[in-house]
């Protein structure tokens, strides 16, 4: 799903474990509860994505924008070894 235009899906819930989702536009979209588990969200606009309950462990979401790390850290229900937007890896 590489570059995938996701502007205001309506994917809550859903089941992206492992999903290469390098640039796509996630703009606006409902992600709450979805399990992203070592998802590829590199390069990702994630501009006012609903992340909350989100299963981001493990996931890659350097250079992502639209969200800062205390954003995740807010909504998330895990980020643990996650690659964050500036780089950094979540405990």
């Amino acid at each position: 799903l590489d570059e995938a235009s996701l502007a205001r899906a309506q994917l809550d819930g859903v089941t992206l474990t492992d999903a290469t989702l390098r640039s796509a536009d996630l703009t606006d979209a409902n992600l709450s509860n979805a399990n992203l588990r070592l998802a590829d969200l590199r390069g990702a606009d994630l501009e006012d994505a609903n992340l909350e309950g989100a299963n981001l462990s493990e996931a890659s979401l350097e250079g992502a924008t639209g969200v800062t790390v205390e954003e995740l850290e807010e909504q998330a229900a895990s980020l643990e070894a996650a690659t964050m937007p500036d780089g950094t890896e979540h405990d």
